[in-house]
């Protein structure tokens, strides 16, 4: 399949690059392909970013049968484009889509789709530091049916966007509320899945812990509210007595890209980690006994989220005097290093445009 590209004939004013904010501003471009059953993914088109035509019976829009991804591209020093395991996103991308009964997408065709809608936009890819190109892609469901089926048609898009800092505030520790009434995902639900409704379905909870003061939510299982699962928008480890734990993998946990590479990272230091069901009252447990060392989220959007105070039925915990700890700061320096070119990257996780 051919991609056929066709430009903007006026470009947008760029951002000031020093003042960005997450997820405002988008590129001059995007790329669209289509599915059809029968025909399979066709019509493989870079075009001028704007509104897309959809019927108001869209599936999409009344049964939610979506998935989206969430990447970066980094701007080197010497002026390099590069993307993070950009791969694992597209393979993660696929898994979400078994779960949501959307066809697969062969995902070397969408990487090199991808790098030619960046080298089209490439001077998007702000150079500022601790700013990166955010990646958006995504596909959606779009027969105009009223009824409970998978669809037949479907667009895949992959929007750009310029962002600074996910978080205003910078790298700097966050409070977070252990969410105990409302629940995330359950076993057999779409938890490990990457679709909008896991999201749609935590605004309750997110605005509850935000009227009250806290930053983020720490979600508990939805069978039993006692083991501690992720946050709103990332996975989680503790850093207990000089060993790093962060919830396994069953199901109900987003498989983060940036929660693999920590692991990975970390083994390669000689760091152990480990990964395993924890509850709530083991965690306050080690809390009152003083093992807890430190406390931070990964992501892609923030890649290191450090946690200084956790707040669980009225009690509030502060992990490391509130400050961000020592092998938070090593994490996000070193990733972040790797994806902007700063630090050498030994992994090889990086791929040039």
């Amino acid at each position: 399949m051919e991609i056929t590209i066709t430009k903007r004939t006026q470009l947008k004013p760029k951002p000031d690059e020093n003042n960005l904010v997450f997820g405002t501003e988008f590129t001059d471009h995007m790329f669209i392909m289509d599915y059809t059953e029968g025909k399979g993914w066709h019509d493989a088109k870079i075009v001028p970013y704007g509104p897309i035509e959809l019927s108001p019976a869209a599936m999409v829009l009344h049964y939610a049968q979506e998935v989206f991804e969430g990447m970066k591209a980094y701007k080197t020093p010497e002026g390099d484009i590069q993307f993070f395991r950009p791969m694992e996103n597209f393979a993660r991308m696929n898994r979400s889509n078994a779960r949501m009964c959307i066809p697969q997408i062969d995902e070397e065709f969408v990487f090199d789709a991808l790098k030619q809608l960046v080298a089209l936009d490439q001077d998007w890819v702000p150079h500022a530091p601790g700013t990166s190109l955010y990646i958006r892609p995504f596909v959606f469901a779009t027969d105009p049916f009223i009824g409970v089926r998978t669809s037949l048609h479907y667009k895949f898009i992959i929007i750009l966007s310029p962002v600074g800092a996910y978080y205003a505030t910078g790298l700097q520790p966050a409070r977070m509320h252990v969410e105990d009434i409302y629940s995330r995902t359950v076993v057999g639900g779409t938890g490990e899945a990457k679709c909008g409704g896991n999201y749609a379905g935590g605004l309750a909870a997110q605005e509850k812990a935000h009227d009250e003061g806290f930053e983020q939510i720490l979600w508990l299982d939805g069978a039993e509210r006692k083991y501690i699962e992720e946050v709103g928008t990332s996975n989680i480890f503790f850093k207990v007595d000089g060993k790093f734990i962060t919830p396994e993998l069953h199901g109900t946990i987003l498989p983060g890209i940036t929660r693999k590479s920590v692991i990975e990272l970390l083994r390669s230091w000689g760091e152990e980690v480990i990964e395993r069901r924890i509850t709530i009252d083991e965690f306050v447990d080690m809390y009152h006994k003083g093992q807890i060392e430190e406390v931070f989220g990964t992501g892609t959007a923030a890649v290191v989220s450090p946690i200084g105070g956790l707040e669980y039925q009225g009690e509030d915990m502060s992990f490391n005097n509130g400050e961000i700890g020592e092998y938070t700061q090593k994490i996000y320096d070193t990733l972040f290093g790797m994806q902007t070119g700063t630090v050498e990257d030994d992994l090889g996780w990086i791929v040039k445009l």
